[in-house]
């Protein structure tokens, strides 16, 4: 009884190696991989790589496959793709294909610039995005759903990082009233690395120094302030980061009356020197037309003499009348 008792436990403890199911987790990867052994059918699951990088203007591949439990499925099908969260983040592509079809209808693609590259059938939903921009970067999240005779759907949670990388840009540079009469300049740039702000300008020395401001960034821009310009001149913003760099420029005139105080503040962007230049040459005109053709209001007119020619003159004198004569 006891011999047949330890048989029954040590068969119990053999199972075969090849049901078991082995499920990994990659923590740093964020990817969920499943690995089935001779098991009768696979269970729900999507790939996707952590994050894919691009430089904006260049196409993405944002990749996605998935396994399903429905063998040979060839009912109708859904493909999605979401960004920002999973299940309820908007979606920027949609597509549909009909039963039996390897087709997928583009039924929503978000500005005409996401591209199904992948084929559904084949457990493969990978998204092309053509000219990507800083605005595109975020999180992504595939799904695919079943319907027909089989109603079945997944999506996957944490889905795919698009890293976009941009060059700076400067997007905004002017100059505003400050406190006391006086006036502060604002540079705001974005790029991917953010990028670092410095100004240069007579307010610093000799011009040639640059000053970094006190930056803020929001997302993909950042903020710099100059205070209190004391010179008249050229300012400028300098934006740079891994990519490259960008520069921009605004120039301060200030022309005082009689009693020294501001009058006019002339604020020109990165053209405005050739504004300065041609309003010079502007001015140069008028004066010499002023010059050349004085004004004539407030002096009276003065008689024009009229052509008199030897026949005219003899008539004259002709028609003139005699001149008084004296009797002694």
């Amino acid at each position: 009884m006891e011999g047949s008792i330890r048989l029954l436990a040590y068969l119990a403890c053999v199972v075969p190696m090849g049901s078991i199911m082995i499920t990994k987790r990659n923590t740093t990867e964020n990817l969920l991989n499943t690995e089935a052994h001779s098991a009768p059918s696979q269970r729900w699951s999507m790939q996707v790589p952590a994050e894919v990088s691009a430089a904006a203007g260049d196409a993405a591949v944002l990749p996605c496959t998935f396994t399903h439990p429905h063998r040979h499925y060839d009912g109708p099908l859904t493909a999605i793709w979401r960004a920002g969260e999973p299940y309820a983040g908007p979606q920027v592509f949609r597509c549909a294909a009909a039963r039996g079809s390897e087709l997928c209808q583009t039924a929503l693609s978000l500005h005409g610039r996401f591209r199904l590259l992948g084929n559904p059938r084949r457990n493969d939903l990978s998204l092309r995005v053509e000219r990507v921009a800083l605005a595109d970067d975020g999180r992504y999240f595939c799904r695919v759903e079943f319907a027909g005779d089989v109603h079945d759907r997944y999506e996957s949670r944490h889905g795919l990082r698009l890293h976009v990388m941009a060059a700076p840009r400067i997007v905004n540079i002017s100059v505003q009233p400050g406190p006391a009469h006086a006036f502060r300049a604002l540079c705001t740039a974005e790029g991917e690395p953010p990028p670092a702000l410095a100004w240069s300008g007579p307010a610093l020395g000799n011009g040639s120094a640059a000053v970094p401001g006190g930056a803020q960034g929001l997302g993909h821009q950042v903020t710099a302030e100059l205070p209190a310009l004391t010179h008249d001149g050229r300012y400028t913003c300098t934006a740079a980061n891994s990519l490259g760099r960008a520069e921009a420029s605004v120039y301060l005139f200030r022309f005082r009356g009689a009693t020294g105080d501001s009058a006019v503040v002339v604020l020109l962007g990165a053209l405005g020197l050739k504004a300065l230049l041609l309003l010079g040459v502007l001015v140069a005109r008028a004066a010499r037309s002023s010059a050349e053709h004085p004004a004539t209001q407030d002096t009276p007119p003065r008689p024009q003499a009229q052509e008199s020619n030897y026949e005219n003159l003899s008539q004259m004198n002709s028609r003139a009348p005699a001149a008084a004569r004296c009797s002694p």
